[in-house]
């Protein structure tokens, strides 16, 4: 039996989602981040094709808050189709906010953590 994957919860006052995908889903994951920003007012960062800091695929980040959280996160995991998510609370710890306040849509990815040790 795999490990419990834990949910997003809603106790931060701010947040990232960050979208993976690979050359063969950029395209989805682009209309994806697009589809968010437009409908519920997030922000979207670059669709970067190569892994950025501690994110070990390709990815999208979304930036959002509290207020935003409850409609959006249920809709990305609607709308994910396979995509894995990580969602993340913003304390202004990096490491922190990328593992005890990581959760995933799908199915979580080992995070490069040694950049926040650098």
């Amino acid at each position: 039996m795999s490990p419990k994957i834990p949910r997003p919860q809603n106790v931060f006052a701010s947040y990232h989602a960050h979208v993976y995908f690979e050359e063969k889903t950029t395209e989805q994951a682009r209309e994806l981040c697009q589809n968010a920003a437009k409908l519920f007012g997030v922000g979207m960062g670059r669709v970067h094709q190569k892994p950025v800091g501690p994110h070990p695929r390709w990815s999208c980040q979304l930036s959002f808050d509290s207020t935003q959280f409850e409609k959006l996160i249920p809709w990305l995991d609607e709308n994910r189709d396979g995509l894995t998510v990580l969602v993340h609370g913003v304390t202004g710890d990096d490491l922190e906010d990328h593992t005890t306040n990581a959760s995933w849509l799908g199915e979580p990815a080992k995070l490069k953590l040694e950049v926040f040790r650098e």
